[in-house]
C-alpha cells in the first residue's frame, strides 16, 4: 500500500494555549471530512511545523485529544523566511492508503490560504 501525505495549514491570531489548540483540531477535523476513509489506523505519522512566533502549544496535543494517541508525531519550527505568513501552523500527514495523489485533498484555513492559492479553496 502507498503512503500518501496530507498538506494542511491554518493561522491563529494569537499565540496561545487556546488558540493554538483550538485550530490544530480545527485543521485536522476539516482533514478529516475532506479526505474519505481517513482513520487513526492508517496514519503512518505526522509531521507539525510552525513558524517561531507560535511557541504557547505543541500542535500534537490537539491531535491527542482528538484521541489520536497512537500516531506518532512530531512537530519543529518552519525556517525563517524574510516576509512568509506569521502566526501559522502547518501539518503533513502521512496516510497508508490506496487512493491515488489527485484524490487526496489537502486543506489550507484562514490566512494560510495564501500558502496554496492553487489548491485553497
Amino acid at each position: 500500500m502507498p503512503v500518501r501525505g496530507i498538506r494542511g495549514a491554518i493561522t491563529i491570531p494569537a499565540d496561545t494555549k487556546k488558540e493554538i489548540l483550538s485550530a490544530t483540531r480545527d485543521l485536522l477535523q476539516t482533514i478529516l471530512a475532506k479526505n474519505d476513509g481517513l482513520n487513526q489506523e492508517d496514519i503512518a505519522s505526522i509531521l507539525f511545523t510552525t513558524t517561531k512566533d507560535v511557541t504557547a502549544e505543541f500542535p500534537p496535543v490537539a491531535a491527542r485529544t482528538l484521541g489520536w494517541n497512537a500516531v506518532p508525531m512530531l512537530c519543529s519550527h518552519e525556517i525563517p523566511v524574510p516576509g512568509s505568513l506569521p502566526m501559522t501552523i502547518r501539518v503533513l500527514i502521512h496516510w497508508n492508503t490506496d487512493k491515488t495523489q489527485s484524490e487526496i485533498q489537502h486543506i489550507y484555513l484562514r490566512e494560510a490560504k495564501k500558502l496554496r492559492p492553487d489548491i485553497a479553496k
